[in-house]
């Protein structure tokens, strides 16, 4: 069986020109970053739509295992599957992060036949993007400690109130906690700080929720920083940092084309975590594929409760955005995982097992149904599964009257997706309802909070620790209390206990402190512990990359 980088090798990639021609894309507007990525204009995401009442279908999952259940996969190949049918469709997706592909994910391009071209320097420096916004994230760090040192035109800033630390895109658990300032009184106020990936980055946030470059530098500037000595608020405006950090960022801010292994249209940008940020993709990469395209297939990370939750909540609320129809990716694997099967036996068939996993797939549909929106369950077929395991899933949800259909995008590519691209088509075209908010932003803070976790997650009840209530007091006092939730939760469970799988229930969420990402937007309350500088794996997948003489890179999964 061929790598996914042996399958992309061998695929006859196009000049990346004729892809935006299937666009209606005027070539000279292309920035070119060599034959096969371009940079698009910000002003495509205004232009008059090319056809009328275009379709975003939103590609979510259930809670995802380790085994990893496919979504950008299943998007890419419904992608393809959509332009089989006749539907022009671009598929947008966010970039892949360098701490994850030389971790434990290797590359993040998709697999088998329903892969990302070229999907080599996607997986690695790409465009720039994620570069850029880790310098204009790290020119605010250093203008933070540049004035805590100075003693000319001192803001006063009182260092034990700063959070905002450095981040790098790269897994180095020997970051996440250091002291900075050491070495005598030309080098800094010594404080305690640390790094975050770049994914983490509240910058990534802004980017990724920003409409034009106005809108982003007064994002930055929004920025919370700290407090004086005397207790006032700093932002990054404050200390004139926002127009430096928005010329950094003036190339990342365009979205960019690449295309699929079978030539589909593929706008990637932006990399947000989904369990401490949006974990979407911009807004701005969303509307242009919109302007461009009959149908545009987008994905949010991990579960529904996480990603997809806040897609809706806070990406197509700022934005403006209703999607048509969701997807929910289920793999029989993750719902025997669910079901209580043990990691390493997942490739075994187990009725018992599968029948008790079901619940958690329940769930996602329940909550997608709350948006009033139409789900489509998507059951992506790996070659361990039954037919009796997979007949199962099916009859299943076609007794909910859930459409469904199984794919086999990895293996088959578009063609492994025709059926559920018709569903897909057939649901999104004649659906007629606009998705609803969970909550209103103008609720409290802790009846957003509630909300999310009692409805999405199941919880019968939300706990706040004496920290926590101090924030929500910060909060009030900093008068932010209308922004919107992004709560920051473990993804391998529906409730903030990694352990309860399944559908949990009689569990109580507790929030430990509540963060405010104010240039993004949002407050984001933190439950359990969210991992913001991983670390590298016992055998990081670093140790099988290599390139020969020719330049050809290897083991790039």
């Amino acid at each position: 069986m061929s790598s996914d980088i042996e399958i992309a090798k061998k695929a006859k990639i196009l000049p990346i020109v004729d892809i935006a021609k299937k666009l209606d894309i005027d070539v000279n507007d292309l920035e070119l970053y060599g034959k096969y990525k371009a940079k698009l204009p910000l002003s495509y995401k205004e232009k008059k739509p090319r056809f009328d009442n275009a379709k975003l279908v939103l590609v979510s999952a259930i809670t995802p295992t380790p085994a990893g259940e496919g979504k950008t996969t299943v998007s890419i190949g419904l992608s393809q599957a959509l332009n089989k049918i006749g539907k022009l469709t671009t598929v947008v997706l966010r970039e892949p992060s360098l701490g994850p592909v030389f971790g434990i994910k290797g590359g993040a391009t998709g697999g088998g036949y329903s892969q990302l071209l070229p999907m080599e320097d996607i997986n690695l420096h790409f465009t720039g993007d994620f570069a850029a916004i880790e310098k204009a994230h790290n020119l605010l760090a250093a203008l933070i400690d540049n004035n805590i040192q100075s003693k000319k035109n001192s803001l006063a800033i009182d260092p034990r109130t700063v959070s905002w630390k450095r981040v790098m895109d790269m897994n180095d658990r020997a970051l996440r906690n250091i002291v900075t300032g050491l070495g005598g009184t030309t080098s800094g106020i010594p404080r305690e700080t640390g790094f975050d990936i770049t994914a983490a980055s509240e910058i990534m946030a802004i980017l990724c929720i920003s409409n034009d470059i106005k809108d982003l530098k007064e994002r930055l500037g929004n920025i919370f920083v700290g407090y004086t000595f005397d207790k006032k608020p700093i932002y990054a405006r404050d200390l004139k940092a926002h127009g430096a950090m928005a010329a950094l960022l003036k190339d990342a801010i365009k979205s960019n084309l690449v295309q699929t292994l079978e030539g589909t249209p593929a706008i990637v940008h932006g990399g947000p975590f989904a369990n401490i940020a949006q974990g979407t993709n911009s807004v701005i990469a969303t509307k242009t594929a919109m302007a461009l395209s009959e149908f545009t297939v987008t994905e949010a990370g991990f579960g529904f409760d996480l990603g997809a939750e806040k897609f809706l909540d806070i990406k197509c609320r700022f934005a403006n955005l209703t999607p048509n129809a969701v997807v929910l990716v289920a793999t029989v694997r993750a719902l025997k995982f669910h079901g209580g099967m043990p990691l390493k036996d997942l490739t075994t068939p187990d009725m018992e097992r599968l029948k008790k996993g079901m619940e958690n797939l329940q769930k996602h549909i329940e909550n997608i149904k709350l948006f009033n929106i139409a789900p489509i369950v998507a059951i992506n077929k790996f070659t361990s599964d039954s037919e009796e395991e997979l007949n199962y899933v099916k009859d299943y949800c076609k007794n909910l009257n859930i459409p469904v259909s199984i794919a086999n995008v990895w293996g088959e590519g578009g063609d492994g997706a025709l059926e559920l691209a018709k569903l897909v088509a057939e649901n999104a075209e004649k659906c007629c309802s606009k998705f609803k908010p969970l909550y209103e932003l103008e609720s409290s803070v802790e009846d957003k909070i509630a909300i999310i976790a009692k409805k999405i997650y199941g919880a019968q009840a939300v706990d706040y620790t004496a920290k926590a209530k101090s924030h929500l007091k910060r909060i009030s006092d900093l008068k932010l209390d209308n922004l919107a939730i992004c709560m920051a939760k473990t993804q391998k469970s529906l409730s903030d206990n990694p352990d309860l799988l399944g559908r949990p229930k009689d569990f109580v969420v507790t929030v430990r402190e509540i963060e405010v990402a104010s240039g993004a937007g949002f407050l984001i309350p933190i439950t359990g512990e969210i991992m913001r500088m991983p670390g590298l794996p016992a055998e990081p997948a670093a140790e099988k990359i290599d390139i020969d003489d020719e330049g050809n890179i290897s083991n790039l999964f």
